[in-house]
């Protein structure tokens, strides 16, 4: 993603939603939103932003001028490609504070006034929404910084025999192995940390709460999840949870146990502990690409849900 500096280049208000914004010399961001702005209030699209690239890659198009705030958004910036951003990504302007919460729109067409006055609307595609974590003015000539969100994940491997030496964990690193493709595959910052514990439910207790307090987006523990003497997991994470998820691991074990009665056996259990979710899985190569399949597949809007946006 371009990194050259990042500024406003205009600031827009409208009155009412629909229709076209002006520039102001300068806005305030409060808890809802731009002050005196149509789109203000409690809700998660409550500060709209659209690059220069984008409005002049339409210029070319449309064969003439577009002023600033013609699609509607509240702060036009440059140097940063919008669209390009992430959802619970952040942007630093001045002193004020915006997460963004939504990359485009869905497009009223015909029944929309900036559709009826320019002929299209940018924004649908390239524009992108926020809201307001820290209040302030912005203003023409600020700086944008652009924090990117980092996935912070914790891999846990419980088995006595890996602990000791005598063993060579292979399903911790297959996991890793996957979360490097799927964030790479999405575009999306991570950071991952791998450890070997023995199957002792108060080393797990010891992680898993440490990672609560570190506010770790996701665990992922491999092992101890069957009905051995040692197998302690699934006791301890569900001791810990806030919220169980069943169905994800319901289904797993259906979807597999079909073929496979054995994959039944498994008591794995996936859930949010405060701000960090949880899943635990068996101790075999075969079973961690099986569950990592799954898991992945709504791992993020998980975490969307969790910061109460809803992005489809």
């Amino acid at each position: 993603m371009d990194q050259k500096e990042i500024k406003v280049i205009s600031v827009n208000i409208s009155e009412k939603k629909g229709t076209i914004k002006k520039p102001v010399d300068q806005i305030e961001l409060n808890e809802l939103g731009v002050k005196d702005d149509a789109h203000s209030g409690n809700w998660h699209r409550q500060v709209s932003l659209l690059g220069n690239e984008s409005v002049k890659k339409f210029e070319k198009d449309a064969k003439r001028h577009i002023e600033y705030g013609e699609f509607a958004e509240n702060i036009t910036t440059e140097g940063l490609v919008l669209y390009e951003t992430n959802p619970l990504d952040k942007l630093i302007i001045g002193n004020t504070e915006l997460e963004i919460t939504q990359i485009g729109k869905k497009c009223h067409g015909s029944s929309c006034a900036i559709f009826k006055e320019v002929g299209n609307c940018v924004m649908p595609k390239e524009g992108i929404f926020a809201r307001v974590l820290k209040n302030g003015i912005v203003k023409a000539g600020d700086i944008v910084k652009y924090i990117p969100k980092v996935y912070k994940v914790n891999v846990i491997t419980l088995s006595d025999r890996a602990f000791k030496g005598e063993y060579e964990d292979r399903s911790g690193p297959r996991i890793l192995e996957l979360l490097d493709e799927f964030f790479e595959k999405n575009n999306l910052q991570f950071e991952t940390e791998h450890t070997i514990i023995p199957d002792d439910p108060e080393a797990l207790r010891t992680l898993l709460e440490r990672a609560e307090d570190d506010q770790i987006d996701v665990v992922f523990t491999t092992g101890g999840t069957g009905v051995g003497p040692r197998d302690y997991t699934p006791d301890v994470v569900q001791d810990l949870l806030d919220k169980e998820i069943p169905g994800i691991m319901e289904s797993i074990r259906l979807k597999y146990g079909l073929e496979k009665p054995n994959a039944l056996l498994s008591r794995g259990v996936a859930g949010l502990m405060g701000q960090t979710f949880v899943y635990t899985l068996p101790g075999s190569v075969k079973a961690v690409n099986e569950y990592m399949e799954e898991i992945l597949k709504t791992l993020i809007h998980l975490k969307y849900m969790l910061h109460g946006l809803d992005v489809h």
